[in-house]
């Protein structure tokens, strides 16, 4: 449900300049392009459709106010990629000191982690070696009983 504003919001100096802005700013500005259109419209259709019009000349013309927003747009896209790629051309030179800093970062980290495994690694090891040897003599011993 929409809520209305109370009276005495309206009477407020904001308000009313809010007001007077919207008609001189928005509405205005746009019903004068829209009658520009449509005179333009109307011009346009004067002159080519008369008995002398130049049908071929008004059609090209038509083109080239068909293609030129398009144009516009494709420029603006144009400076757009430029300066992106300037921009990554500048940014790509800060690039290497810094990646070769956490490069190295990410090095002292991997010889750490490999160092704190192969600490975990070699008594595990050990201990495996030593159970296969206890197992391996508790089979002989059981040999040399039974046999």
């Amino acid at each position: 449900m929409k809520s209305r504003l109370p009276n005495r919001s309206r009477d407020h100096p904001s308000y009313q300049l809010h007001r007077k802005q919207m008609w001189t700013q928005i509405l205005l500005p746009i019903f004068f392009a829209v009658l520009v259109f449509v005179a333009v419209t109307v011009i346009t259709s004067l002159a080519t459709f008369r008995d002398q019009g130049d049908v071929d000349r008004w059609a090209a013309i038509s083109t080239i106010w068909l293609v030129l927003p398009v144009m516009i747009a494709g420029l603006i896209f144009l400076i757009l990629v430029i300066a992106m790629i300037y921009l990554l051309a500048r940014i790509t030179t800060a690039i290497p000191p810094y990646s070769d800093q956490a490069q190295r970062i990410v090095y002292r980290i991997e010889s750490g982690v490999k160092r704190f495994a192969e600490m975990f690694r070699k008594p595990v090891l050990a201990l495996q070696e030593l159970a296969k040897l206890a197992r391996a003599y508790i089979e002989n011993v059981r040999k040399a009983n039974s046999g």
